[in-house]
C-alpha cells in the first residue's frame, strides 16, 4: 500500500485552486496546494457573475467579500456608437438597440439570495480566497512550482516539484489540476487542443479618475460592467470598476488585427477606443495607472478534463472567450464539482478512477458547451444578442445565461432560437442583418472535444 504524503494536491492558487482547496479541506481530507507564484499578483478576469456567490457562500467567503469592500456589481450594459447604421431594422418582432442593459435581480436565483455580485480587484481577491483556503485546513506550498506529475502508478501519482531552489517531491490519492492558462496536465499528457476558431486577443489596464457616466444612461448603473461594441470586426471593449477612482479598461480582438511590436500594440489600444469619442475623451482625461498589459492563448479545451487520478478544474480544463465574464464562475463551478465527486469517492473506499468523475465531466461538458454556443452566436451577430435582449419574450432567458446557469439542460431553449435566426440571416443574402455578420463561425451546438 502506498504511503501518502496528503490526500489531494491542488496545482494553482487561484480561485478554482482555491475553493477546491476549501471544500475538501472542509470535508476532512489531507489536501495540498502548490502554487508557484507569489500572491498578490495582477490578474485579468475582474469581474463575476452571480452564479459565482453560491460556491462563495459555500466556502463561507461571502463575508470577506463584504468586509474587504469589493465593488458591488449589479448589473451589465452593451453599447455601440448610435451612429452605426443598425437601429431602424427590424426581423420577427426582434429591435437592435445601441444600448442594452439588464439587472440580475430581475431574475431570482436559486441558492443566490443577494440582488448583486462583485467586481474584484484579482490580486487582492485571490490572495484572500488562497488564504481562506488555508484557514479551512489546506496546506500551502508557496512558491512551489510543479515541474510534473508522474502517473506511474495511477493509484499513487506523485507530484515533482522546486521550492526555494531545491526538487522535492508529494505522492498523494488524487491530482486537482487548476495551474491555469499553464495548463500543467493539460500540457503534459498532451490533451490541450487550440480552438479552430476563436484566436483571441486582449490588451488591458487600469485607470484612475475615469468618469464612468461618460457611458452610463443613469447614476444607477455608474458600477455595471459595460461592454463596448467597436465598429472593428470582432473586437470589443470591457469597462469594470476596480473601486471608487479606478476602472480596468480592456480591448479584445482577432489576434490577426494588429502587429507585435509594443509600439503598434498601444496605438491599436488607442486607436480601438477612438472609435468610441466619449470613450475616449473620458480616459484621456484619466490618469493610466498601469502599462498595458497583453493576454494570448485565449481559446483551448481538452480532449479529457479527468483520468484516473485527476481532474482538471477552471481555465485548466477549458478556455473560453470572456465576453460574459465567465472565468471566474467556471473556476469556481469546475472546483465544486470536481470536489464533490472527489469526496464521495474517499468515502467510498478510495479509488479515484475517472469513472468516480462522471458527474464532475457530465456537467462541466454541458456547461462549457453552452457558454461556447452562447459566445459563438454573439460573435456571429452581435446585433441579434441585443435584440433577444431587449425583447421580453427571450430577457430572462438570456439572463439566465448571464447569471452563468448555465449547466442544468444540454442546450437552453433561447440558444436554439438564436442559431435558427443566425441561420436564417446567413441564408438570406437580401436579409437587412446579413451585412452584420461576423467572420467567426463554428458549429457552435456541436461539441468540440
Amino acid at each position: 500500500m502506498a504511503d501518502y504524503d496528503f490526500d489531494v494536491a491542488v496545482i494553482g492558487g487561484g480561485p478554482g485552486g482555491s475553493a477546491a482547496a476549501s471544500y475538501l479541506a472542509k470535508a476532512g481530507l489531507n489536501c495540498a496546494i502548490f502554487e508557484r507564484e507569489s500572491f498578490p499578483r495582477p490578474h485579468v478576469g475582474e469581474s463575476l457573475v452571480p452564479s459565482s456567490n453560491r460556491i462563495l457562500r459555500e466556502i463561507g467567503f461571502i463575508p470577506m467579500m463584504d468586509q474587504v469592500g469589493f465593488v458591488k456589481k449589479y448589473g451589465a450594459v452593451w453599447t455601440t456608437d448610435a451612429r452605426g447604421p443598425i437601429y431602424d431594422l427590424d426581423f420577427d418582432g426582434l429591435e437592435a438597440d445601441c444600448y442594452a442593459g439588464i439587472t440580475f435581480e430581475e431574475r431570482p436565483q436559486e441558492g443566490v439570495n443577494q440582488k448583486y455580485t462583485w467586481h474584484v480587484d484579482r490580486g487582492k481577491f485571490d490572495q484572500l480566497l488562497l488564504e481562506h483556503a488555508v484557514k479551512q485546513g489546506a496546506k500551502l506550498q508557496q512558491p512551489g512550482r510543479v515541474k510534473s506529475v508522474d502517473f506511474s502508478d495511477p493509484a499513487a501519482p506523485k507530484i515533482l516539484y522546486s521550492a526555494d531552489g531545491k526538487d522535492a517531491s508529494a505522492t498523494v490519492r488524487v491530482v486537482v489540476d487548476a495551474s491555469g492558462r499553464q495548463t500543467v496536465l493539460g500540457n503534459q499528457l498532451k490533451l490541450k487542443v487550440p480552438d479552430p476558431v476563436f484566436n483571441q486577443f486582449a490588451l488591458h489596464t487600469w485607470f484612475e479618475n475615469y468618469d464612468r457616466m461618460a457611458m452610463a444612461t443613469n447614476k444607477s448603473q455608474d458600477d455595471f460592467i459595460f461592454i463596448h461594441f467597436l465598429p472593428i470586426n470582432n473586437t470589443w471593449i470591457w469597462q469594470i470598476p476596480i473601486s471608487a477612482t479606478v476602472t480596468s479598461i480592456g480591448v479584445v480582438t482577432q489576434k490577426k488585427n494588429f502587429e507585435k511590436t509594443a509600439e503598434s500594440r498601444e496605438k491599436f489600444y488607442w486607436d480601438c477606443i477612438s472609435t468610441r469619442p466619449e470613450l475616449y475623451n473620458g480616459l484621456k482625461a484619466a490618469n493610466q495607472m498601469r502599462p498595458l498589459k497583453e493576454e494570448g492563448d485565449y481559446s483551448y479545451g481538452m480532449k479529457q478534463i479527468c483520468g484516473d487520478g485527476f481532474v482538471l478544474v477552471g481555465d485548466a480544463a477549458r478556455f473560453v472567450d470572456p465576453i460574459f465574464s465567465s472565468g471566474v464562475s467556471i473556476a469556481l463551478t469546475s472546483a465544486k464539482l470536481a470536489s464533490e465527486d472527489i469526496i464521495k469517492a474517499a468515502s467510498n473506499g478510495g479509488q479515484f478512477t475517472k469513472d468516480h468523475f462522471q458527474t464532475f465531466e457530465t456537467t462541466m461538458r454541458r456547461g462549457t458547451k453552452n457558454w461556447y454556443e452562447f459566445i459563438s452566436v454573439y460573435y456571429r451577430l452581435n446585433v441579434l444578442f441585443t435584440a433577444f435582449i431587449q425583447d421580453p419574450r427571450y430577457r430572462l432567458d438570456v439572463l439566465k445565461l448571464l447569471q452563468g446557469d448555465i449547466y442544468d439542460v444540454d442546450s437552453p431553449e433561447v440558444l436554439q432560437v438564436m442559431r435558427k435566426t443566425v441561420s436564417e440571416v446567413e441564408r438570406r443574402e437580401n436579409h437587412p442583418w446579413h451585412k452584420l455578420l461576423g467572420d467567426l463561425t463554428t458549429e457552435a451546438s456541436r461539441p468540440m472535444f
